[in-house]
């Protein structure tokens, strides 16, 4: 993303560049320059050689540009409308997104291998969020588990109790 059109600087490093080249645009030397501004003749140097190329504009910050996503950008506006299908109609049993599952839709259908932690951060930035599956064993007894809380935990709760005589330890 450039910022052509905005005249203040990004930052104080740019600001200080930007000064650079107007006092030397004034006739100033470059060992002026540097001491005005408290830096080194070659980094005065390096700016100037950069805005007599360029112009101004080479002196403004530019962020590295990263790798280029693998997703192209209708693929990930395609995104939330395959997944409000369902994780069922994709074959998942249950209707959670993981992000294993979201990750599996996305190369199926677009033929692109993500990481499930980078699927995460794709998913947060289209305005998603995962979901934790509960897995559940079948033969889970609930009926068994409530007496279990019911009566036996609160004994097991109380903890232990004191022993009458000193320790020997």
């Amino acid at each position: 993303m450039r910022r052509t059109s905005s005249p203040h600087p990004h930052d104080w490093r740019e600001g200080r560049r930007l000064r650079g080249w107007e006092l030397h645009q004034q006739g100033w030397t470059g060992r002026a320059i540097a001491a005005a501004l408290g830096v080194t003749p070659g980094a005065v140097s390096q700016w100037l050689t950069r805005a007599k190329r360029g112009g101004s504009e080479a002196l403004r910050h530019h962020p590295p540009p990263g790798p280029r996503p693998k997703l192209t950008a209708s693929q990930r506006d395609r995104l939330p409308t395959l997944l409000a299908r369902g994780a069922e109609a994709f074959g998942f049993r249950g209707e959670v997104w993981t992000a294993a599952r979201v990750a599996t839709v996305i190369a199926r259908e677009f033929g692109v291998h993500h990481h499930p932690a980078h699927v995460s951060r794709l998913l947060r930035r289209i305005g998603w969020s995962l979901q934790q599956p509960i897995q559940r064993a079948t033969q889970r007894d609930e009926a068994a588990i409530a007496h279990w809380y019911g009566e036996r935990w609160p004994a097991l709760k109380r903890g232990r109790r004191p022993k009458a005589g000193p320790s020997s330890g």
